[in-house]
């Protein structure tokens, strides 16, 4: 695996490394001596999947409130989706800044998403399946919110999203929440 550190501190783009041969290919996905090597918290409580029928499908922006915070690892089994990191935590110095990847079947990116940052991810074709581990169980209590168009966040979605749950386009603005 090949980890990258992007413009938002601690969240990091996971490549595979594929060894091929006649055969097909084969690469790691998950090794929890290279997270810990690279500051990530290998915890596994859950793994998701979420199969998403229509292009323009969108989820979140999630996270969960202490004491429940999560990170999770994101990646797109089939189809492609675009993943978006909004960071919250309070100490950070990319607090507030958000960042958005595109993650493949193909390309076999992943996406590391730090406790106390929100995500979303956009189906941007029919039928993508994404997969994510997350280092804390869902606790509905904890849950919490952004909507994909405040326009404090100036999310740059590469195409617009057009079904949303009820829940994820009610999520208070930025500036009506306390984070």
């Amino acid at each position: 695996m090949r980890f990258t550190q992007t413009a938002l501190q601690g969240a990091i783009i996971v490549d595979l490394e594929r060894h091929s041969d006649d055969r097909g290919s084969f690469a790691r996905v998950f090794c929890p001596n290279e997270f810990r090597a690279h500051g990530l918290n290998p915890t596994i409580a859950q793994i998701n999947v979420s199969h998403n029928h229509r292009r323009g499908t969108l989820r979140g922006l999630h996270y969960q409130r202490s004491p429940a915070e999560e990170a999770k690892f994101v990646r797109c089994v089939q189809g492609s989706l675009y993943s978006v990191i909004v960071d919250l935590r309070p100490d950070s110095p990319t607090r507030f800044q958000s960042l958005g990847v595109e993650l493949t079947a193909d390309n076999g990116r992943a996406l590391y998403v730090p406790e106390l940052c929100a995500n979303s991810y956009l189906a941007l074709e029919d039928n993508t399946v994404a997969l994510y581990h997350t280092s804390a169980f869902y606790t509905p209590g904890a849950e919490e919110g952004l909507r994909f168009d405040d326009p404090a966040l100036d999310i740059d979605w590469p195409i617009p999203p057009t079904i949303i749950s009820d829940k994820d386009r009610d999520w208070p603005l930025l500036s009506e929440q306390q984070i």
